[in-house]
């Protein structure tokens, strides 16, 4: 299984989760499917977000289009997200 991870600061929480929201169609028809969504304890406007996805060239794609681009800025991300391209090579269990 391929896993975009993205970190990110936004300058407002709350202006950003909507505009994340709304772009979850364009995420899907990309190959996204699905992730979950975390906040920093010390920080509420640093955002982790570990999608999983098809596979990882769909996911460069996505991550490299101009329609994200625009929807980060618009949205208020503050800097350049960290993004971390993995593929998953096992599972374990404790």
């Amino acid at each position: 299984m391929a896993h975009l991870f993205i970190r990110h600061k936004v300058k407002e929480y709350a202006k950003w989760k909507p505009l994340f929201d709304q772009h979850g169609d364009k995420r899907k028809a990309a190959g996204s499917k699905g992730g979950r969504l975390f906040r920093s304890e010390k920080d509420p406007n640093e955002v982790v977000i570990p999608f999983e996805w098809e596979d990882l060239g769909k996911a460069h794609n996505f991550a490299e289009s101009e329609d994200l681009r625009q929807t980060v800025e618009r949205a208020g991300v503050v800097g350049k997200p960290d993004l971390y391209f993995l593929e998953e090579i096992g599972k374990f269990n404790m």
